[in-house]
């Protein structure tokens, strides 16, 4: 939950002016009231990645010069801590057993102590909403995917400081950076106490890129044999008009009957999955050895590292 605060989300907020078109299309605040009480209930941590600055952040820190988004916060007084909107928005308080972190003093909220509490919590899978969507939420996805970290936003609980800027975030960079853009809804029936387990791809499930885009129904699904990768098969149709087959390594999620691919559906066209894979086809797509690669860049390796061992 980033910047769940009144700077963004409070008519009186200081940057209200620039995210009312945002927060107001997708009710982002009803939204994360829905998001955090459901995943409370499912027993998932909740995680408050809030900003505030000191007076010590730009006199020692000098944080004003740092960056444009630094020296705009801090020419129009905002995020100042101990003010009304550097707090968290009234209908968006942490509860016990909540996790609020250390403010963030830049885009990155894993710049803070959060890595220290997802290893504390053992987690593997994070799951981001709240504001700004091409600025704290995607350094953090970028940073956590980086990281190791199984990446999903959730779409309709994100805000931006204008409709252009959320839509770029939503449909090109999310889901390049991340594994999956889904919605509140989706998110809050796969973690539902009654939700049925996650189980492997079947035969009829629908399959959805990592932008929330429809690619097909699965009509097949191969397992591993040997070197030959395991794959489903999506039959040509509207979306794409050869039959297509998908590693079963792409997959990322499944809830219900969806399953959800780490490649935007906008770009499978781009890639080599109009056949069934070989071994021989697998073992191209890994490249060559490190032993075998020689120099990089031609004739020079990375400094530090002997020719032949990059």
């Amino acid at each position: 939950m980033i910047d769940p605060v009144n700077e963004f989300l409070h008519e009186d907020g200081a940057a209200w002016a620039m995210t009312k078109s945002t927060v107001r299309k997708n009710d982002v605040v009803a939204q994360l009231q829905r998001l955090t009480a459901g995943t409370r209930a499912a027993g998932v941590p909740v995680l408050f990645g809030p900003m505030a600055y000191t007076a010590e952040d730009y006199a020692d820190g000098s944080l004003q010069r740092r960056t444009g988004i630094n020296r705009l916060m801090f020419e129009n007084r905002m995020f100042q801590a101990g003010t009304f909107g550097a707090d968290f928005h009234a209908d968006i308080q942490p509860q016990p057993g909540d996790v609020v972190l250390n403010p963030h003093k830049g885009t990155d909220v894993m710049a803070t102590d959060l890595p220290e509490h997802l290893d504390r919590l053992g987690t593997t899978h994070l799951v981001l909403a709240g504001m700004t969507a091409n600025l704290c939420v995607e350094s953090t996805g970028r940073h956590a995917a980086e990281a190791g970290y199984d990446v999903t936003f959730l779409s309709d609980a994100i805000g931006a400081e204008s409709l252009p800027a959320y839509e770029a975030s939503i449909h090109v960079n999310f889901p390049l950076v991340g594994n999956a853009v889904i919605e509140v809804d989706d998110f809050l029936a796969a973690v539902a106490p009654s939700a049925a387990p996650a189980d492997a791809v079947q035969v009829g499930d629908t399959v959805y890129g990592s932008d929330r885009g429809k690619i097909g129904n699965v009509t097949e699904v191969v397992p591993a044999a040997g070197d030959v990768p395991g794959y489903l098969v999506v039959p040509r149709g509207v979306i794409v008009d050869k039959d297509t087959f998908i590693p079963l390594d792409a997959v990322v999620h499944r809830a219900q009957d969806r399953v959800y691919i780490n490649v935007p559906k906008l770009v499978i066209g781009k890639l080599p999955w109009g056949e069934r894979p070989t071994a021989d086809t697998a073992r191209a797509k890994t490249g060559t050895p490190a032993a075998q690669a020689g120099p990089l860049y031609r004739s020079y390796a990375p400094t530090g590292i002997p020719a032949g061992r990059a």
